[in-house]
């Protein structure tokens, strides 16, 4: 998300300065690749790039190869980096990934690639994913040209830039579905694939990707430690929300860096605030009449995730006390409460508790375990949850049950 918005943000100042540039797309990958279909660059005649297609290996080669095509407006080309050859020594990238990449690489002077930017950045603000579908690779007779695209936006309106129609049909019902499974998954759906269409006249590639809207972050606490999780959720590009009803900590100086800040008590934060299932929320107040507050409101609340600070046994005395007062929370309610709050990485100063707080609020988004990657089964890029990925599951309901057991003691 960061990425996009930086791509966004320098596009606009580009636009306006009258500079020519492109844009660069991994549309397709086979075995190890660092980027994923999806990542792209953008490319500034001054040699400026913004994003990144790989760990470094294949900017160069790609900024040459789109020099014609910026300042001549040449067509669309599709590159293709084998890194399993052993000819990759040869033509002097030796990256030795063990992978396949292929590249769009398109001219931002031409409509269809200016497009794209303006919709990715309605799709990260307006609050609902859209989707694009690209077409990479054309075989036969078929009307379709590299680079032709059909938006999805997230009302439903479609725009359609691809000229064969039995093509854009097909297209059009597979953004659909894509678009309704990552609406009905809250985000977790694949982002992206690669579909594959046999057409009477010839055969194409399409990359379809869902554009996610900003990770909505709130942080329910404005002292020291929460500047640092504010500080890093902005690094991944996330909204962040901070909440405190202190008016000398609620200020622009203490969080810049905040999209939003709400001065509110506890007990009035639904006057503030609308729920919806892709919010996460961190509770950081210090104040144990406050935290029971919030949590009494944020349970029964669709958020993803709930984390609170402190040490568990305290968390289990706020549930006590909530059921003391007639509030029972349900195992699924208890099951998006993390608590202790973060990964188990060691931390103990406030930066290191922000990096393990924002890491376990991204694993639970991206349904990992948080584990360490040799410890992964298969692909570290595979959704599929793992054998090695259930540990922490079946922990966090062995967690559940305990505290379930406790509340009914």
């Amino acid at each position: 998300m960061r990425e996009f918005q930086d791509i966004i943000k320098a596009f606009k100042q580009i636009a306006k300065d009258g500079r020519c540039s492109a844009l660069a797309t991994v549309v397709k990958t086979k075995g190890s690749v660092y980027r994923r279909p999806g990542a792209r660059m953008l490319l500034v005649e001054d040699g400026q790039t913004i994003g990144s297609i790989s760990g470094g290996c294949l900017e160069g080669d790609v900024f040459e190869r789109s020099q014609p095509l910026m300042f001549y407006s040449g067509k669309s080309v599709v590159v293709q980096y084998d890194t399993t050859s052993s000819e990759d020594i040869v033509w002097g990238l030796g990256l030795g990934c063990n992978g396949v990449v292929d590249v769009l690489i398109e001219s931002l002077n031409d409509a269809s690639a200016r497009s794209q930017i303006e919709f990715i950045a309605d799709c990260l603000h307006q609050g609902e994913p859209g989707a694009i579908a690209t077409v990479f690779r054309v075989e036969g007779e078929t009307r379709a040209n590299i680079a032709s695209r059909l938006l999805l936006k997230p009302d439903g309106t479609v725009v359609d830039g691809i000229e064969d129609r039995q093509l854009a049909r097909c297209v059009l019902e597979d953004a659909r579905r894509m678009l309704l499974e990552a609406q009905l998954s809250d985000g977790n759906a694949t982002r992206s694939q690669v579909q594959n269409y046999r057409l009477s006249n010839g055969a194409v590639e399409v990359l379809i990707e869902v554009i996610q809207p900003l990770i909505p972050l709130l942080v329910f606490g404005a002292g020291h430690d929460a500047i640092h999780v504010v500080e890093c959720a902005k690094q991944l590009g996330w909204h962040v929300t901070v909440i405190d009803h202190r008016p000398g900590y609620t200020t622009r100086d203490r969080f810049g860096l905040a999209d939003e800040i709400i001065r509110s008590e506890p007990e009035n934060i639904q006057a503030h605030l609308t729920w919806n299932p892709r919010m996460v929320a961190v509770v950081m107040t210090h104040n144990y009449l406050r935290d029971r507050a919030l949590l009494r409101t944020l349970l029964p609340s669709p958020l993803g995730y709930v984390g609170i600070l402190g040490p568990k046994s305290r968390t289990q005395r706020l549930l006590q006390d909530l059921q003391a007062d007639g509030f029972i929370p349900t195992a699924a309610q208890l099951h998006r409460l993390y608590s202790p709050i973060g990964l188990d990485i060691g931390a103990d100063t406030p930066e290191a508790i922000a990096l393990a707080i924002v890491a376990e609020i991204q694993a639970v988004l991206a349904n990992r375990s948080g584990g360490a990657l040799r410890e992964r089964i298969g692909s570290i890029h595979s959704q599929e949850v793992k054998k090695a990925d259930g540990r922490r599951q079946m922990a966090e309901a062995k967690s559940m049950d305990g505290v379930l057991t406790l509340l009914n003691s």
